[in-house]
């Protein structure tokens, strides 16, 4: 009975670990997607419309920047949610007081809690993303021009901002320049905003 018992407890922990991990892998694309956007958004490249789905499933893992924001907002959110739990258990008439003017007494205050720290979570997220756009965008400045040469021997120097599977994007000047990889398109300039 014991063994039964046991494996039963063992298959509910593997399934439970796949969904931890599942979620956060998606949390972690998501935040991925966030931070790809506002870093290309700096130069007036909505991103969207050059990268795939594949672009993005390896954006968390492929820039420490992006990974380690991630980790951060996580334990920023959790640390403001354990903080607030250890106020309410050593203080709880003064939390209920001056944190939430004694609304935490009503039947709707758990939800409206977790809400909160959802949108404190997500509003950290954007100021990092926007942030992290700005920096990139700093340090790109810092960086060495690079050369591409075309099959007709065409040479253009730039500095990447970045690239997708299908395209580079490369910036002289005040020009941005978005290369076709594989196609027969030889570049797309766009001004920078």
């Amino acid at each position: 009975m014991n063994e039964g018992i046991i494996k039963n407890a063992y298959e509910a922990m593997i399934k439970e670990l796949q969904t931890i991990i599942t979620v956060a892998y998606i949390f972690a694309v998501g935040i991925g997607m966030l931070f790809n956007y506002q870093r290309y958004d700096e130069f007036g490249i909505n991103i969207f419309d050059y990268a795939d789905v594949f672009d993005f499933l390896i954006t968390p893992f492929s820039d420490f920047q992006v990974l380690l924001f991630t980790m951060i907002s996580l334990l920023f959110t959790y640390l403001i949610y354990k903080l607030d739990v250890a106020w309410k258990g050593k203080y709880p008439k003064w939390y209920s007081r001056l944190v939430y003017f004694g609304f935490d007494q009503k039947s709707w205050f758990a939800n409206f809690r977790y809400f909160t720290f959802f949108i404190v979570l997500i509003s950290y997220l954007y100021v990092s993303a926007d942030w992290y756009g700005s920096i990139s965008k700093k340090q790109l400045k810092k960086l060495d021009p690079i050369t591409i040469q075309f099959s007709d021997g065409e040479v253009k120097k730039g500095k990447m901002i970045g690239k997708t599977k299908e395209v580079i994007f490369i910036m002289y000047g005040k020009q941005v320049e978005v290369i076709p990889i594989s196609s027969l398109v030889k570049t797309i300039k766009m001004p920078v905003q």
